[in-house]
């Protein structure tokens, strides 16, 4: 068997989506699926990773040449606003085009049950959900890091962090506002942050973050952020599944995160700490930087500040960083590397 392994836009998009793609490659090799990434018919399989135009067009073509066709669900306008400046505007006609091509694919592969529910509003096509997984051998060593990563960015236990692109969706303002409640605690964000890119909402709450709350910018070994965070705080308001999450759960650490659809597996003071989603009103149509979410000051900080301060305790950290760890065992590549050569056995 032999699979076309498509990549759409794979120099310039980042973050989870490339990380995913980065994860089915390593799966496919250690199940022994031969594959291009090149787009070609040449194949059994073809299967998109991101739908944009070139991949509507070989999606199109494999229809014609009796190719099966995988895509993978990666992006839906809820998870798409929010994000980058005009995001938010764009958000509105992605809908209506992703639906047309979603609707090409002969299966879709949705990386969790509520993305899986989300795309179901979109085509009528089969879906399966199959996690975008965590990368174990990636954490490998991380513990190692702690003191240099800590001294560089003048951090002290507990530390809360977050790992990602730093965008309004991903909860900055509750993150910002938490920090400012707390001038006790050292808040760090590691990860991109590029303002041309970012509307003024985020580019003022980044610049109006207290002296406790750190935006590193890229760092050049993830596994340094891991090291130096003690409590992984995620106040995303929309996620697909979320590899950061994962990552931190497979490192050990305890992890506070919104109460939203997306994290509905976790359970509450077992795997995680829950903060109540909250209702958020009206998006700031002047930012254009978001797709109706306003996390404002006082959406949910409470709640945010209770459970860190839940978490100032070692042993309660030690606790469910443990419980965490345990339960990310399901999610490792070598869990889930044979669902992909069973689907596309299944199609081929």
């Amino acid at each position: 068997m032999k699979v076309s392994h498509y990549f759409e836009f794979e120099e310039h998009v980042t973050g989870g989506i490339a990380a995913s793609v980065d994860h089915q490659r390593k799966m496919l090799d250690r199940v022994g699926v031969e594959y291009t990434t090149e787009p070609t018919l040449d194949a059994d399989v073809l299967h998109l990773n991101v739908m944009g135009p070139r991949s509507v067009w070989h999606a199109r073509r494999a229809r014609q040449a009796g190719v099966p066709v995988v895509a993978h669900t990666h992006v839906t306008a809820e998870d798409f606003g929010d994000s980058f400046r005009f995001t938010n505007a764009l958000a509105k006609p992605l809908k209506p085009y992703l639906r047309r091509a979603y609707g090409l694919a002969d299966l879709l592969v949705c990386p969790s049950e509520y993305n899986q529910d989300l795309i179901r509003g979109y085509a009528d096509v089969p879906t399966t959900v199959v996690s975008n997984g965590v990368d174990r051998e990636k954490l490998a060593g991380f513990e190692s890091l702690e003191a240099e990563y800590r001294e560089r960015y003048d951090l002290s236990p507990p530390t809360v962090f977050l790992v990602g692109h730093v965008i309004k969706r991903k909860g900055l303002e509750t993150f910002v506002e938490t920090a400012h409640r707390m001038p006790d605690v050292d808040f760090v964000w590691f990860g991109h942050m590029d303002r041309s890119l970012k509307g003024r909402e985020t580019r003022r709450l980044v610049d109006e973050a207290p002296k406790n709350c750190t935006f590193t910018g890229f760092v050049d070994d993830v596994r340094g952020a891991y090291a130096a965070g003690d409590v992984f705080c995620f106040p995303t308001h929309e996620e697909n599944e979320g590899i950061a999450l994962l990552e931190a759960m497979a490192a050990g650490k305890p992890v506070v995160v919104r109460d939203i659809e997306t994290f509905s597996w976790l359970e509450d003071g077992e795997d995680c700490l829950k903060v109540g989603g909250g209702d958020d009103g009206p998006g700031d149509d002047v930012d254009n930087d978001a797709s109706g979410v306003d996390d404002g000051p006082g959406d949910d900080v409470d709640g945010f500040v209770a459970a860190i301060d839940e978490l100032r305790d070692a042993d309660r950290r030690a606790e469910l960083g443990a419980n965490a760890a345990a339960r990310s065992e399901a999610f490792s590549l070598d869990s889930i590397a044979e669902r992909y050569r069973s689907l596309y056995a299944e199609l081929a």
